[in-house]
């Protein structure tokens, strides 16, 4: 059983003896962290190393990848807010969804993958909403209905 705390000193000598867990980083043989993103039907896998700020997606440069200039500035903000600037190289395979939630799968993949790979940068990397998956996804389309919440449209006559 536990012991009975009836005192502050025992209450400190309590929290003296709890560990505090130290998250150590997580890379593999040739110094990458992966991980998973998700967003929408789009699931990302991500890679993160060490390099000159390459994005390498599908085997495409990002440019030749991702046309807009809107994703291409999504897929950065989590080394911009990290302040981890072309400091990585970053390879990933992309399927499913379109475009934006392919973006936004790529986003939080390198979001977790730079997790793994320096753990100091998670409370930055949590704050700016990057570590929670956005589980926004499309409604079913109804039986009865012309979408998800639409309905056919009356007829008086």
């Amino acid at each position: 059983m536990a012991d009975k705390i009836e005192s502050l000193q025992d209450i400190k000598s309590a929290t003296k003896s709890a560990e505090v867990k130290v998250r150590k980083p997580n890379r593999d043989k040739q110094g990458r962290s992966y991980a998973t993103g998700k967003r929408k039907d789009a699931v990302a896998r991500v890679w993160v190393m060490p390099g000159k700020g390459n994005v390498t997606i599908n085997e495409k440069s990002m440019d030749a990848y991702f046309a807009r200039p809107v994703l291409k500035m999504i897929i950065n903000q989590p080394f911009v807010v990290a302040n981890r600037e072309n400091e990585f190289d970053v390879v990933c395979t992309v399927k499913g969804g379109g475009l934006s939630g392919q973006a936004g799968a790529i986003t939080h993949g390198i979001a977790k993958a730079l997790n793994e790979y320096d753990p100091e940068l998670r409370s930055v990397l949590k704050k700016a909403g990057f570590l929670t998956r956005d589980d926004r996804v499309v409604e079913r389309k109804k039986y009865g209905r012309a979408k998800a919440r639409r309905s056919y449209q009356f007829s008086k006559r």
